[in-house]
């Protein structure tokens, strides 16, 4: 067998098929992350970029994570906002906007159904800052 025969030769040819997804970087697997004890939503607000690696730690464990990126400068949401999208890329999860600087991100354990529109000029749509829930 030539030299580039065994270099490109793997045996495996779905290996670099998008579908095919890999658990080697998560910290779960499946199964254990579908256990009741598995799963959560964490809420976090960081305040610097420094903090991007603890959200895809918890992406990494299989937990839902919503980021609130009001306590951090535009220039760090963009750099925190492109760390997460190329870790989210790598596990093969979701991000998806659903607020003004707010976003939710999925490990693939878990499905996102629906979709938070950003469409402010509409009729029938009233801004609703104001609105505090407190428990």
């Amino acid at each position: 067998m030539g030299f580039f025969k065994k270099l490109f030769d793997s045996g495996d040819i779905d290996s670099f098929s998008p579908n095919a997804i890999s658990d080697e970087y998560y910290s779960l697997t499946a199964e254990e992350a579908l256990s009741e004890n598995g799963s959560k939503m964490i809420l976090l607000e960081p305040r610097a970029y420094s903090e991007a690696q603890q959200i895809v730690d918890y992406l990494k464990s299989r937990n839902t994570v919503v980021v609130n990126l009001k306590r951090v400068t535009p220039e760090q949401a963009k750099r925190i906002i492109d760390f997460l999208s190329g870790a989210i890329y790598a596990i093969s999860g979701e991000i998806q906007k659903i607020g003004g600087g707010i976003f939710l991100c999925t490990p693939n354990n878990v499905s996102v159904q629906g979709k938070i529109t950003d469409d402010t000029e509409g009729k029938g749509i009233h801004d609703n800052d104001d609105i505090n829930v407190e428990w």
